[in-house]
């Protein structure tokens, strides 16, 4: 909570952004191109995917950050509706486009990964459907925040959306539990993996890579809409002039 409201003021707060935008966006490209070197020259093909499996390296990824980015947005929500965080609502906004391009991503590369894996590049099961359903929210919550902020609305509206979007977070995690799906089932687990070492070691490189480099977005877009609503209060102020 202290660190919350240390970081309301949004002078305070681009001061920190500015520096933390460079280390993680420099930090994230470092380990994304170790990662990919490690996924793509020095791990051994699996038995039965081949080479296709390589694709994991960016589906796993894409799928965490697309989930991440809606909690994210989650925890914004919260923090203008209980708390009315001034930064709140810019944080939620600057998530939400990445989050949604992660979550293409995630759909992409299942596709590509399940038509060598699978013989076809979509089933309507459980885990790809309810993927689905997070871009579409994604892009509602896209809209709803632009048609607020066009009116002037206080971000209330698209918070309460924030906040309802949550429940599809659980339908991803457990869907290949709940229900009989052509997805294979958690690899990943807080017990072990199915996945061999061999295999799995550059996967947490490149999970830390993409999620600094989340986070390096989402700081340059709060800096850009902060900057544009100080840029617009200036102009309203001459108007008035």
């Amino acid at each position: 909570m202290a660190t919350l409201h240390t970081l309301a003021n949004p002078a305070r707060f681009l001061k920190i952004a500015r520096p933390l935008t460079g280390i993680c966006l420099g930090l994230g490209l470092v380990l994304v191109a170790i990662g990919a070197w490690a996924g793509l020259s020095q791990t051994p093909p699996d038995y039965l995917q081949g080479e296709t499996v390589r694709i994991l390296y960016i589906h796993v990824p894409a799928a965490w950050l697309g989930m991440a980015g809606w909690s994210g947005i989650a925890v914004a929500s919260l923090s203008l509706i209980v708390w009315r965080h001034p930064l709140a609502q810019v944080a939620g906004r600057a998530i939400a486009w990445p989050g949604a391009v992660f979550a293409g991503l995630c759909l992409a590369t299942g596709s590509i990964w399940g038509r060598p894996t699978w013989g076809t590049w979509w089933q309507w099961d459980g885990r790809l459907t309810s993927m689905l359903l997070l871009l579409f929210v994604y892009l509602g919550y896209i809209a709803l925040a632009r048609a607020d902020a066009d009116r002037g609305g206080d971000g209330r509206i698209p918070a309460l959306y924030g906040l309802a979007g949550t429940a599809l977070l659980p339908v991803i995690r457990y869907s290949v539990v709940w229900w009989n799906t052509l997805h294979q089932g958690q690899s990943i687990g807080l017990t072990g993996s199915s996945i061999a070492g061999s295999l799995l070691w550059p996967l947490p490189i490149m999970l830390s890579g993409f999620t600094l480099l989340f986070a390096a977005i989402v700081l340059m877009r709060m800096r850009t809409l902060l900057a544009l609503a100080k840029a617009e209060a200036r102009m309203r102020r001459m108007a008035r002039a």
